[in-house]
C-alpha cells in the first residue's frame, strides 16, 4: 500500500467552492421566505390584536351591533387560521430547502449521490412556497372584503347627511 491510498477521501477546494455556489441560491430563497414569514407574523399579530380589542366590547353589546361584532370576530378567527396555515407551509418550505443545502454538502463530503433526493426536496419546497403564497393571497382577499363592507357603511352614512 502506498501512503496516498491511506489518506481518506478529501474533496478539493475547487469542488467545495462549486458546492457553496450551488448552495447560495437556496440560501437566498431562505432569506426571502424569512421576510415573507415576517409579513405573515405581523399580519397575524394585527388580527389577534383586533380580536382582543373586540372581545370585551362583544360582551357589552346588544342587538345589531352585537351581531356585527360577532361576524367580525368570526371572520378574524378564520383569517388567523388561514395566516397560520400560510406560516406553516412556508416554514415547511424553509425546512425542505435547509435539507437541500444539507444534502448538497453531505454529497460533497461523503461522495454519495443524493441528486434525486435533492431534486425531489427542492420540488416539494417550491410546492410549499407556492401554497404558502396562495394561502396568503386568499387571506388578504378576505381582509379586503371586510374593509369593503365598512366602506359601504360609510357611503350609507354619507347619503344620510345630504
Amino acid at each position: 500500500m502506498t501512503a496516498a491510498s491511506l489518506i481518506p477521501h478529501t474533496p478539493g477546494l475547487t469542488q467545495l467552492a462549486q458546492i457553496i455556489q450551488l448552495a447560495v441560491a437556496p440560501v437566498f430563497l431562505l432569506a426571502g421566505l424569512g421576510a415573507f414569514l415576517n409579513v405573515c407574523a405581523g399580519r397575524l399579530a394585527r388580527i389577534v390584536d383586533r380580536i382582543r380589542k373586540l372581545e370585551p366590547r362583544i360582551l357589552d353589546s346588544r342587538g345589531e351591533e352585537h351581531e356585527r361584532m360577532l361576524r367580525e370576530v368570526r371572520l378574524l378567527d378564520r383569517r388567523s387560521r388561514i395566516v397560520s396555515s400560510a406560516i406553516f407551509t412556508t416554514v415547511l418550505a424553509a425546512l425542505l430547502i435547509s435539507a437541500v443545502v444539507i444534502l448538497l454538502f453531505l454529497a460533497f463530503l461523503t461522495g454519495y449521490r443524493f441528486g434525486t433526493a435533492i431534486a425531489l426536496l427542492f420540488i416539494a419546497a417550491m410546492a410549499c412556497t407556492g401554497l404558502g403564497f396562495a394561502i396568503f393571497l386568499h387571506e388578504t382577499r378576505l381582509g379586503i372584503r371586510a374593509i369593503q363592507v365598512r366602506a359601504h357603511i360609510l357611503d350609507h352614512q354619507a347619503d344620510d347627511g345630504d
